[in-house]
């Protein structure tokens, strides 16, 4: 099978052939419609994350942000057949750990180790291997192309969780997103989507119209403007939720200092090498007022359905999110516009494999 593989790390990617993948007894072989570039491909491939212990050892095909059809399913697979359109979460479940028994799929004990493109060789290619297959994977609608469906595995899922799940956002509730790169976006869609008034803030003139066209309210340029300030005087006195998907030392703490009294902030941005996974934060104020902070990571399996029947109602489309198409071979230039934040939305590979 054809597939994009880092040779060497920041080095373009090579488009070349190799070995279709084996299909496991628990999972199956997912033949790729479309694949989401997300920055976690860009930390993995410049070796942004070997703090975390993450990183990868060239040859190494990446991509875990994907919906497909299944090509093959394994001999313990009991849910799923051959042509079934699906989406792979990125943040599996085995099932049987302590936090899957507790419905928290997406926070599993082993999960981190069975990620496509992250613990093994994913889906930048034609074909991908994929473990515990009837504990995971997602249907995705007759109504959704694949192309659509392909950040459901990863951003537009993780945003999800951060509005709904855990900052339990209500109509006419007030909510910032700072940084609003695809995961940001996805954010101020779903929560213009459940009656929020939403601000965006990007210092990208780019992201700030994509961010206006899905539903932002305002939008801050915080070159321009203190967006802390600007926040408190838009809201007369600072928002319910607010939500950093950027992740670096700025963004989470105006997102903390934007909030009224009892708000909640959300995390969605991971940090680079510059924080090491650590942002001061302002503790007093914290707790003065009473915050609530959160951490939003991936979204389990079971509460696929609640994002999907607002997507088949018309309430959600995460296509509008999808800025960009490219193929096997065009990905390494996404990947270096990552570095300076140039990117707009989510750029996908597109492997038109529907007919």
């Amino acid at each position: 099978m054809r597939a994009a593989v880092v040779e060497v790390l920041e080095k373009p990617l090579v488009v070349r052939n190799i070995p279709d993948p084996e299909c496991p007894p628990d999972g199956a072989i997912v033949r790729i419609g479309a694949n989401g570039i997300c920055r976690t491909d860009w930390h993995l491939w410049t070796g942004d994350w070997t703090f975390r212990g993450l990183s990868i050892e060239p040859p190494f095909v990446l991509g875990h942000e994907f919906a497909g059809i299944v090509e093959e399913v394994g001999s313990e697979v009991g849910h799923w057949k051959k042509g079934d359109r699906v989406v792979y979460p990125m943040n599996l479940g085995c099932g049987d750990c302590a936090q899957c028994r507790n419905g928290h799929q997406h926070i599993c004990d082993i999960g981190h180790t069975l990620v496509p493109g992250v613990s093994f060789w994913g889906a930048f290619a034609e074909y991908s291997m994929v473990r515990y297959a009837d504990e995971n994977f997602v249907r995705v609608p007759d109504s959704m192309s694949l192309l659509d469906a392909a950040s459901l595995g990863c951003r537009y899922m993780a945003a999800f969780r951060a509005v709904v799940d855990q900052a339990n956002t209500r109509g006419g509730e007030w909510v910032a997103v700072h940084g609003c790169g695809g995961m940001g976006l996805s954010a101020i869609q779903i929560a213009a989507a459940v009656g929020a008034r939403v601000i965006a803030v990007d210092t990208s003139e780019g992201a700030r119209d994509a961010a206006g066209k899905l539903g932002a309210a305002h939008v801050i340029d915080p070159r321009q403007a203190n967006p802390v300030e600007a926040i408190r005087d838009l809201t007369r006195g600072g928002v319910q939720v607010s939500i950093d998907a950027l992740g670096i030392a700025e963004t989470c703490l105006n997102s903390v200092l934007s909030l009224r009294k009892r708000g909640r902030h959300v995390q969605i941005g991971h940090t680079t090498r510059v924080e090491a996974g650590y942002v001061p934060l302002p503790i007093d104020v914290i707790l003065l007022n009473e915050l609530e902070l959160y951490g939003a990571f991936g979204l389990q399996g079971h509460r696929y359905g609640a994002m999907l029947a607002m997507c088949e109602n018309g309430l959600l489309d995460p296509g509008k999110v999808v800025s960009q198409t490219v193929g096997l071979d065009g990905i390494t230039p996404v990947l270096e516009a990552m570095g300076p934040y140039d990117t707009v939305g989510v750029v996908a590979i597109d492997l038109a494999i529907e007919g």
